[in-house]
């Protein structure tokens, strides 16, 4: 498999290469040379696959040999351990639950996968891997289990202070062992900016090794194309195959997977990109300017990006063309109060509890019905955290009928382990060249 830099992509690299290194000394993304179209007898038959071989064949497809077969569905076997489950409201209505992994979001998929990968292409003496991730919710508790206690890595992740949720903040804070939490005092565009000067300083890059683990690094976004085919195999078993994904939206790696499955041949009519007021993408999409602007905390604080990296990566993948983009992508954006109508909405009408980033991917579906008049197709939105850690967001009723799984129980009472830092640059190489 070969790579290049959206900044530069007449320079390539293997993909062992793109792994490590995470992000191009350019600033810009990695992204593969070729992508391949899935066999149309494997995407005709997809009813017949399993997740686990759904993901082998995806992964096989796009790896392109990077990794040998035996080796790979190792990897695939080991990190894609749980379900992706598809379930239903109503005849055209379906949800995608993707919080049934360790840290009950859906990037444990990436996370899970990267560190496997990582862990696969080290070699004994060689120099500590120091993964670098900053987190605006659910990628830090990931990242962390991902992680944790895996040889020969050290993971600092950033969360800026005061924006997470408290169960969010457990899963960043309690881990110990090689795993490092630094609160941030400002917003996760300031821990996102932190983490992408680091990988261009050259000192930190010649004491340490760095590598990423956000969307930006391709083993993240590789793995969440997986849960796409395989919520097609789902619903095409129950004769459904007219199909629109609504995806919560904040820096963009998830729907950008979604895109990157489609170019492979995903069966899909419409994306919609779902974010909160943190609307840089859907004012994009009305006015043809593209202004990142600073982040507001919201209810859906996972979502909370001002400037998505992930959407280079997207705009690559339709050569910059918006009307492109248009044919199969639209957008839309949503305050608290309508993520709070939402999630009581859903209680109300199909007896089910969502995150509040969930509750406005189902938002955007019933906007959506209503401007294009689309009756026909089965609408998706995808459930990207479990309800648990988000506590501030229900009373009454739907609060009572929250469980708290026992991966969450165990957290309780566990020792905060964490360190302040400002925003500026000085002070954050300062912590980690301190770093054994």
């Amino acid at each position: 498999m070969k790579l290049y830099s959206t900044n530069s992509p007449g320079v390539t690299v293997d993909f062992k290469e793109a792994v490590f290194n995470s992000m191009p000394q350019d600033k810009g993304l990695y992204m593969p040379v070729n992508i391949p179209s899935l066999d149309r007898d494997f995407i005709e038959n997809i009813e017949m696959y399993s997740l686990g071989e759904i993901a082998f064949k995806v992964a096989d497809s796009l790896l392109q040999g990077a990794i040998p077969e035996n080796d790979l569905k190792a990897i695939v076997e080991e990190a894609i351990n749980f379900p992706a489950p598809v379930v239903k409201l109503d005849d055209q209505t379906y949800v995608l639950e993707l919080f049934h992994g360790p840290s009950l979001a859906f990037k444990d998929f990436g996370a899970r996968f990267m560190s496997r990968v990582m862990s696969y292409f080290m070699t004994e003496g060689e120099k500590t891997l120091n993964v670098l991730v900053a987190t605006s919710g659910d990628t830090g508790g990931a990242v962390a289990l991902g992680f944790l206690g895996v040889p020969n890595t050290q993971v600092t992740i950033l969360y800026p202070k005061g924006k997470v949720s408290a169960i969010q903040e457990l899963q960043l804070t309690t881990n110990g062992q090689n795993i490092r939490a630094v609160e941030v005092s400002g917003t996760f565009d300031d821990c996102q900016a932190l983490v992408k000067q680091a990988f261009t300083d050259k000192e930190l890059n010649e004491k340490f090794r760095l590598t990423s683990a956000n969307s930006i690094n391709i083993a993240r976004l590789i793995p969440q194309t997986f849960y796409y085919f395989n919520a097609c195999a789902q619903l095409k078993r129950e004769g459904k195959t007219d199909l629109v994904f609504s995806v919560p939206s904040g820096n963009f790696g998830n729907i950008g997977a979604g895109l990157l499955a489609w170019k492979m041949g995903l069966p899909v009519k419409q994306f919609i990109a779902a974010t909160n007021v943190n609307d840089t993408v859907p004012a994009f999409f009305r006015s043809g300017l593209y202004e990142p602007k600073p982040s507001v905390a919201t209810l859906s604080n996972a979502m909370d990006v001002g400037n998505p990296s992930n959407w280079v990566r997207i705009m690559n993948l339709f050569n910059s063309d918006l009307d492109e983009l248009r044919k199969i992508v639209s957008a839309g954006s949503y305050t608290d109060v309508q993520t709070g109508e939402a999630v009581q909405m859903i209680f109300d009408e199909y007896d089910y509890v969502v995150c509040p980033h969930t509750a406005i991917a189902w938002a955007a579906i019933n906007d959506y019905r209503k401007l294009s008049d689309d009756d026909n197709s089965t609408a998706v939105f995808l459930s990207t955290a479990h309800p648990c850690k988000f506590p501030g967001v229900y009373e009454g009723a739907i609060a009572d009928r929250i469980t708290i799984p026992d991966q969450v129980k165990t957290l309780l009472g566990k020792p905060k382990q964490s360190v302040e830092l400002g925003v500026d640059f000085a002070g954050f190489k300062e912590y980690l060249n301190s770093i054994k």
